[in-house]
C-alpha cells in the first residue's frame, strides 16, 4: 500500500501528517504540486499510488490534479467533488440550502446597482464576501447604505474573479464566538471556540480558540453537513457555524483543507492521526481490491500459456 501527499508548501499541519505517516511505517510519497504534470492518455506512472491526499493551498492547482488523478481511478482525499463544493462560498450555501440544513440567509448578485438593491432588500447590517477566498480576507460587514454604495464601487473597480460576484450573507448577531467542527468522514472529532471582540472571529484574524465540547445538536448537524458535500463516506472537514440569538447553530463555511495545529491541543484529540486513519482505510480497500483483480487474472492468464 503506497499514499501519495499532494502538497504546495510544508506548512506545520502538513509536517505533523508526514510525521504521522512516519511514525507508522507508512510507504508514502510527498508530491509537489508546483511539479505535477500527467499525460492523460498514460496513467501508467500513478497506479503506484492506492490514495492521494491533497493537501494544497491553491484550490486551482488541487482540483485539477485530483481530477487527472481520479480519471486514472486513484481515490483522493478530498475529492475534486468536495474541493469545488467546499472552495465555493454560493456553491455551499446552495448545497446547505438544498438539503434543508440551517444556514443564514444568502442573496447574490451579479450587477452592483442589483447587488445595492438586494442589500437593502434584506436589510442592514449585511455581510459581503468574496465567493472564493479563505482566512477571514475581503469580508465586510455592511451597515448602511453609504458602506454599501462605496463597497460595491470598489469590487466593481476591482473587477477581478473574486469580486465579479456579489454574495451577500445576513448577519447573524453572534454572541462573540463561532465554533468550528472537525470531522473525519461524516464523525465529528472535535471542536473548538473561537472568540474575539471583533466581529471577525478567525484565528487568522485574531480570534482565541478553546475547546467546545460537541452538542448532541450540532453532531447531527455536521453529520448532515458533511453527507450533503460529500455523500454517505464523508471527507474530511472543518465545518464552521454561527450562532444566532436564539442559540441556534447554522452553518456558515465549510473547509475542505483545514489547519489544526492549534486545535490539537486546544481539544485533546488527535486530529492528524485520525485523519491519516481515514486516508489509509481508503488506500487499503484500493490495495485489497488491486490485489483481489490480481488474483482473478492470473488463473485465466496461466491457462492461456
Amino acid at each position: 500500500m503506497r499514499v501519495g501527499l499532494l502538497y504546495s508548501r510544508v506548512r506545520v499541519e502538513e509536517r505533523l501528517l508526514i510525521e504521522e505517516f512516519e511514525r507508522r511505517g507508512i510507504d508514502f510519497e510527498l508530491l509537489d504540486v508546483n511539479k505535477f504534470q500527467a499525460e492523460i492518455h498514460d496513467p501508467t506512472p500513478w497506479q503506484r499510488f492506492d490514495a492521494v491526499f491533497e493537501r494544497c493551498v491553491s484550490q486551482t492547482q488541487a482540483v485539477t490534479a485530483v481530477r487527472v488523478l481520479e480519471s486514472f481511478g486513484i481515490p483522493c482525499i478530498n475529492s475534486s467533488a468536495v474541493i469545488e463544493a467546499c472552495g465555493d462560498k454560493l456553491t455551499t450555501s446552495l448545497i446547505l440550502a438544498r438539503n434543508g440544513i440551517a444556514t443564514p440567509r444568502v442573496r447574490v448578485a451579479l450587477d452592483p446597482e442589483t447587488a445595492l438593491e438586494a442589500i437593502e432588500d434584506m436589510g442592514y447590517p449585511v455581510v459581503l464576501k468574496p465567493a472564493v477566498g479563505s482566512w477571514g480576507r475581503l469580508l465586510a460587514r455592511v451597515n448602511d447604505r453609504d458602506a454599501a454604495e462605496a463597497i460595491l464601487e470598489h469590487k466593481t473597480t476591482l473587477g477581478s474573479v473574486q469580486h465579479g460576484v456579489f454574495y451577500i450573507q445576513e448577519h447573524v448577531n453572534k454572541p462573540g464566538r463561532d465554533l468550528r467542527v472537525f470531522v473525519v468522514g461524516t464523525t465529528p472529532i472535535a471542536a473548538i471556540e473561537r472568540r474575539s471582540e471583533h466581529w471577525i472571529t478567525n484565528t487568522a484574524r485574531g480570534g482565541q480558540a478553546a475547546g467546545f465540547c460537541i452538542t448532541p445538536e450540532i453532531d447531527d448537524l455536521c453529520r448532515r453537513t458533511a453527507r450533503a458535500m460529500a455523500g454517505q463516506a464523508g471527507a474530511l472537514l472543518a465545518i464552521d457555524l454561527l450562532e444566532n440569538e436564539d442559540g441556534r447553530a447554522l452553518v456558515s463555511e465549510v473547509n475542505h483543507t483545514m489547519e489544526f495545529r492549534n486545535s490539537i491541543t486546544t481539544t485533546g484529540v488527535d486530529i492528524p492521526g485520525r485523519m491519516v486513519d481515514y486516508v489509509l482505510g481508503i488506500a487499503e480497500r484500493r490495495s485489497v481490491n488491486r490485489a483481489s483483480q490480481a488474483a482473478a487474472i492470473a488463473p485465466t492468464s496461466a491457462g492461456v500459456a
